[in-house]
């Protein structure tokens, strides 16, 4: 078990966005990873997307919840599920700031924009070059057992 404090968390600051990592490979979780982020009033993230299913849970704050072709509004307690390889983006619509929590279902989580080039992210976990060797191999032939497992290797 691992028990965090604030002051253990960096907290990396992008214009209009504040973003901590909660969870990840460097802290012992390996099929997942946990964001908090803050967008400031009127601030938009870029169009985006992953390649693994997202849930944010909205703490504070209203925004909207964009997708090509369509926009949901929501506020504080909404729960928006996003799925695989969705490209997709939040925006700040109110005046106060807007809270989050993103739960990602992999990591290390490789961010795309919408056209699918990289964003290169402050906050990326690289991904070990051994777990990048080992993808398809292990004696479960599964890209995900032995990746994970190498990944638990690396990380320990």
């Amino acid at each position: 078990m691992t028990v965090l404090s604030p002051a253990d968390i960096e907290t990396f600051r992008l214009p209009g966005l504040e973003h901590q990592t909660l969870a990840n490979l460097t802290r012992g979780t390996y099929t997942m990873e946990v964001w908090r982020q803050t967008l400031a009033s009127g601030a938009v993230a870029p169009w985006h997307r992953h390649s693994c299913e997202e849930v944010v849970v909205i703490l504070s704050g209203h925004g909207e919840f964009r997708t090509p072709g369509r926009a949901e509004s929501f506020g504080p307690n909404a729960t928006l599920i996003v799925e695989s390889d969705a490209v997709h983006q939040l925006a700040n619509t109110g005046d106060e700031p807007l809270e989050l929590l993103a739960v990602m279902g992999m990591t290390p989580v490789t961010v795309l924009d919408a056209a699918g080039h990289l964003l290169e992210l402050p906050w990326d976990t690289p991904l070990p070059a051994r777990a990048i060797d080992t993808l398809g191999d292990g004696p479960s032939g599964g890209a995900i057992r032995s990746c994970s497992d190498t990944l638990k290797d690396e990380y320990k």
